[in-house]
């Protein structure tokens, strides 16, 4: 059956700058905001827009995304018509098939495209915190009559020089694409999301690698070819809450911002739901020696000590005379007495021993996942 618009996830990336967190996962499965991993929104997002089938490209660590996403039931996307399939580097005749960039990753799984016979190609990145309804933007592309449309945001122009940057001209037509540009000409950030006709960029594809191979990365190889080429590409305007949580400091202050009851992403919006694979916890605990204000405490916690502007996620404990204050606590992490946290992203199943302080001033303090701080008690 042909499929109207497929999505494809780059989901290899190592993620070195978030160092510790990415050590032994990919990115897009560190933890985030109690209950959730940072790929659940760009998968959810999918199933919100109407995206059936869905193939996520891994690489790196892939151990624990793979665990984490299974058949795709938490997404709903195990029915008859819909699915998600894991995608990893793989040998054969031709030799090892290793991903050298996003678009050789795409090139490197044109069989399974094929197989879905989509008239679209979707393309995104799994490591943004962001909601987005996809179809919006096929209809924009499909009025546009593009070939290429690319959903960009706008940042502060003394920011833009981070990103890459689409020049337009008054009808959004993308004229002209500065990676990183020293002196910017617009705002316009590109966000790592691609609408393409399959059939265009599949020729594109076969037509480089049967000759240099060069074609390896979408922002500095294929959307400069297209310009070149004169084909209708386009910018998509996108307004809300978007954040590449690709560093220490931008993950520790997108949970922060999470904590708001009223922050951008509107996680109490029934009608764009975001969705995960949970564990089956018991009801979170509240001693009558704790403390918790401004904070989010997920099922499986138990709670004795202090909790400030911070979120604990699942299966969490923080024994009497802890305080924790502006931290994310990643699950199964083990807090012992009269411990000091501020200001720090604890990772999963870490154990801080008794009377130790994590807190380093004018920066994010980071534990590993099963690291061991300090001396344990014998209750651990």
């Amino acid at each position: 059956m042909k499929t109207e618009m497929l999505a494809m996830i780059l989901a290899g990336g190592q993620g070195t700058r978030l160092g510790k967190l990415t050590k032994n996962i990919a990115k897009p499965a560190v933890p985030f905001g109690g209950r959730y991993r940072i790929i659940d929104f760009t998968l959810s997002n999918c199933i919100n827009s109407g995206i059936k089938n869905v193939g996520v490209i891994t690489q790196y660590q892939p151990l624990e995304l793979n665990n984490h996403i299974g058949n795709g039931a938490s997404w709903g996307l195990d029915g008859i018509d819909s699915g998600v399939t894991i995608l990893q580097p793989y040998s054969s005749s031709d030799g090892e098939k290793w991903f050298e960039g996003t678009a050789h990753a795409i090139y490197q799984n044109i069989a399974y495209i094929d197989q879905t016979d989509p008239q679209y190609v979707l393309i995104l990145s799994g490591d943004h915190i962001y909601k987005m309804n996809y179809e919006a933007m096929l209809e924009e592309h499909i009025a546009n009559n593009a070939s290429l449309t690319v959903a960009v945001i706008e940042v502060p122009l003394k920011e833009a020089s981070r990103f890459g940057i689409m020049n337009t001209d008054e009808n959004d037509r993308i004229i002209e694409f500065d990676e990183k540009p020293a002196e910017p000409k617009s705002n316009l950030a590109s966000m790592g999301i691609y609408i393409f006709n399959w059939g265009r960029l599949r020729n594109v594809l076969l037509n480089n690698y049967s000759k240099d191979g060069q074609m390896l990365d979408f922002g500095k190889h294929v959307i400069p070819s297209y310009l070149d080429a004169g084909e209708n590409v386009y910018a998509y305007r996108f307004e809300g809450y978007w954040k590449d949580v690709g560093t220490i400091e931008s993950l520790w202050e997108a949970n922060m911002e999470f904590i708001s009851l009223d922050n951008e992403l509107q996680m109490r919006d029934k009608s764009w739901r975001m969705f995960s694979k949970n564990t089956i916890s018991p009801p979170h605990f509240i001693t009558e020696t704790a403390s918790v204000s401004n904070s989010l405490v997920v099922d499986g916690c138990y709670v004795a000590g202090t909790v400030i502007d911070s979120i604990l996620s699942t299966d969490v404990q923080v024994k009497v005379g802890s305080t924790i204050e502006s931290s994310l606590i990643m699950p199964g992490a083990t807090i012992g007495k009269n411990v000091k946290i501020k200001n720090a992203i604890i990772g999963e199943n870490a154990i801080i021993g008794d009377n130790a302080v994590v807190y380093k001033e004018n920066d994010i303090e980071v534990i590993g996942y099963s690291e061991v701080i300090g001396v344990q008690s014998d209750e651990d």
